[in-house]
């Protein structure tokens, strides 16, 4: 199943619908978002059917109580949740940058329970020239939506890393894709409740 937070394009909201992606199409379900979607247990009541094109996808969880990033198997920092962008927002490097590149890497939706609820892409941006950890706390693009179906998130995964090596070298985190951690398919944290 492929959940998002979505708004009709004539009618935008800062937080959005929770949805239910079904091939051109996005359920509206009745959960105030996806968190508590996931909490009660991921059923909910159907509302009202919008075309895919007539609607703006969100950052599936908009304001996670916690961020982990992976740089390696058992090597990780905390990310600033308040940075979360939805795909296609305008995001504005600090002071200082002389850059920004992206890194793209897979990332869980984490339940309350610790089960991963699903998986997304995270799109994290760092600056260059800048201090950590300031370097990289001012953009995490996420979304655009959460995948539940293990074999269609395998696929999300890949995406992302596909997404990650076709960025010209310039763009990228580092130039060296076989060097990235999440080459190895490790998932990014993102905690839902």
């Amino acid at each position: 199943m492929r959940l998002c937070m979505f708004h009709p394009r004539e009618r935008p909201m800062e937080r959005g619908w929770v949805g239910r992606i079904d091939s051109d199409r996005v359920v509206h379900l009745a959960a105030q978002t996806l968190q508590s979607f996931f909490l009660g247990g991921g059923a909910a009541r159907e509302h009202a059917e919008y075309p895919l094109d007539d609607v703006a996808l969100l950052a599936p969880v908009l304001h996670p109580p916690a961020v982990r990033i992976f740089e390696a198997d058992d090597e990780f920092f905390f990310a600033n949740p308040a940075a979360i962008l939805s795909p296609g927002a305008e995001a504005h490097a600090p002071r200082g940058a002389e850059g920004v590149t992206a890194l793209v890497r897979p990332a869980a939706v984490v339940g309350a329970e610790g089960e991963a609820g699903g998986f997304t892409i995270l799109g994290e941006l760092r600056a260059a020239g800048v201090d950590p950890p300031k370097d990289r706390d001012f953009a995490l693009f996420l979304g655009p939506w959460v995948e539940t179906e293990p074999a269609r998130a395998l696929g999300l995964v890949a995406g992302a890393l596909e997404l990650h090596r076709q960025l010209p070298p310039a763009r990228r985190h580092r130039s060296d894709a076989a060097s990235v951690p999440q080459a190895r398919g490790l998932p990014q944290v993102v905690r839902a409740g």
